[in-house]
């Protein structure tokens, strides 16, 4: 599944670029070099073709494109970090506006927060607190956009111990449809505020955010892999050690190809507290099995951001499918493992984050993010080179419908394609009509249809 839609007219599009040049701004059309950067997403399956790219410098630049777009009919999308898999960062047919050229990130030392511009990645606000012996709540993936990650919800090595992403946010520049650029906080514009916490980018263009960071100077973390014969003790085994984990460990699984083509498993633990309890807890992990590999070593956040940079490539074609579970029952092992036996591409993989702690003592109504309880996040991702991925993508909703009757209803926004109406439905829990009184309040013509769905 691709998110597209109706291109405008192309005389709509060329008097867009036009409004845009006569304001002094930039717009850049296909064939110029940083139409084409901006167009270079991290998933190469996506063949969306904007038909203009409007970089932007400042929250007024957003307000230009945004009333040039409604007034010429044309429809839009916004474009971050570029790592969003289902493409909606790229409008086909349309214009983009590309928040690439804001990447600020400063960091309050003393008030321990962070504010953080347009597309910065998570590995760049690492890189900007780390110096300071603090931390953010980022993706396990460095180089997704920290502010969609946080704004879809946000998973990551430091969840058990501060809370999702979202939960670390304090405040957010907003440019909304109607032109105007306001701050929602608890105290202005709260609704939005709330919205803004697991509700994604359908309310507006979030320019700039201000986190909370976190005392960590540096965590015991890195990866152990087991060979296949013991994936089914290891996998038993993380279920049964993560039903009771502390605040401080953090521990990703999943099912990745070694070198030579066969089936590991992956454990990539974090620990954020004590040297020596992290320790015990990386020696009860490292005895699930016999590990063949076992890199585990202090780092800091950048270090540890940048651990996935091998699994994540760009230009690769990928897809991603989603479930929530409440635990690895047996029956979800059995399906995991026959996926793992038959992959389709060496690169695919099947990765398992573990939510517990902070954000479990968050109530659901609290933010858009509606589920609170303690669960598993499985994301299956087909990975391959350039070409037909249709056996690619049907290996990953096999298995996605071989985990449905053991998973809670829903699954993760931020990674659910728009096709996915049934899970959509169920994906906010009990915030969804309360969500859906915001968007039309605050976006009643469907400006930002390209953001992650709502429900219905």
């Amino acid at each position: 599944m691709e998110f597209r839609s109706a291109a405008p007219a192309a005389q709509s599009v060329a008097a867009l670029r036009d409004f845009i040049w006569r304001a002094q701004g930039t717009a850049f059309e296909p064939g110029h070099a940083d139409h084409t950067k901006a167009c270079a997403i991290w998933n190469g399956a996506v063949e969306h073709h904007p038909a203009l790219v409007i970089p932007c410098r400042s929250a007024a630049e957003v307000q230009l494109a945004l009333t040039g777009a409604q007034a010429h009919g044309v429809a839009i999308s916004v474009r971050g970090g570029g790592h969003d898999w289902a493409g909606r960062a790229l409008r086909h047919g349309g214009a983009v506006i590309d928040l690439s050229p804001m990447r600020g990130v400063t960091v309050d030392v003393a008030a321990r927060t962070a504010t953080i511009s347009g597309s910065a990645t998570g590995v760049e606000v690492a890189g900007a607190a780390a110096p300071h012996g603090l931390a953010p709540v980022i993706g396990n993936c460095g180089a997704v956009g920290a502010i969609g990650h946080l704004i879809g919800g946000g998973y990551g090595a430091l969840t058990p111990g501060f809370g999702l992403a979202a939960d670390n946010l304090l405040s957010a520049e907003v440019v909304l449809a109607d032109g105007r650029t306001v701050t929602a906080d608890p105290a202005q514009n709260p609704d939005l505020f709330w919205a803004l916490r697991g509700g994604g980018g359908n309310f507006g263009v979030v320019t700039s955010i201000r986190i909370r960071l976190h005392p960590v100077a540096q965590m015991l973390a890195g990866m152990m892999l087991f060979a296949w014969p013991q994936a089914e003790a290891v996998l038993r085994g993380y279920d049964a050690l993560m039903s009771t984990a502390p605040d401080a460990l953090s521990v990703t699984a999943g099912v990745v190809n070694a070198p030579d083509g066969s089936p590991v498993v992956l454990l990539a633990p974090a620990w954020s507290g004590d040297t020596a309890e992290g320790q015990k807890a990386i020696a009860r992990l490292r005895g699930l099995g016999t590990p063949i590999l076992d890199q585990i070593a202090p780092m800091t956040c950048i270090d540890q951001a940048h651990l996935q940079d091998a699994f994540v490539v760009n230009g690769r074609h990928h897809a991603i499918e989603t479930r929530w579970l409440p635990d690895l029952s047996a029956e979800a092992i059995a399906a995991i493992m026959a996926a793992g036996s038959n992959a389709t591409s060496p690169y695919s993989g099947i990765v398992l984050h573990h939510f517990h702690g902070a954000g479990t003592r968050v109530a659901a109504e609290a933010t858009a993010f509606g589920l609170r309880r303690r669960h598993i996040l499985v994301e299956i991702v087909p990975a391959w080179d350039p070409g037909d991925g249709t056996r690619h993508r049907a290996w990953a909703r096999d298995l996605s419908a071989a985990l449905a009757p053991h998973a809670l209803p829903g699954g993760y926004a931020n990674l659910l394609g728009p096709d996915a109406q049934d899970q959509i439905a169920e994906a906010y829990g009990p915030n969804a009509e309360r969500l859906r009184q915001i968007k039309r309040r605050y976006d009643p013509d469907n400006l930002f249809s390209s953001a992650i769905a709502l429900p219905r």
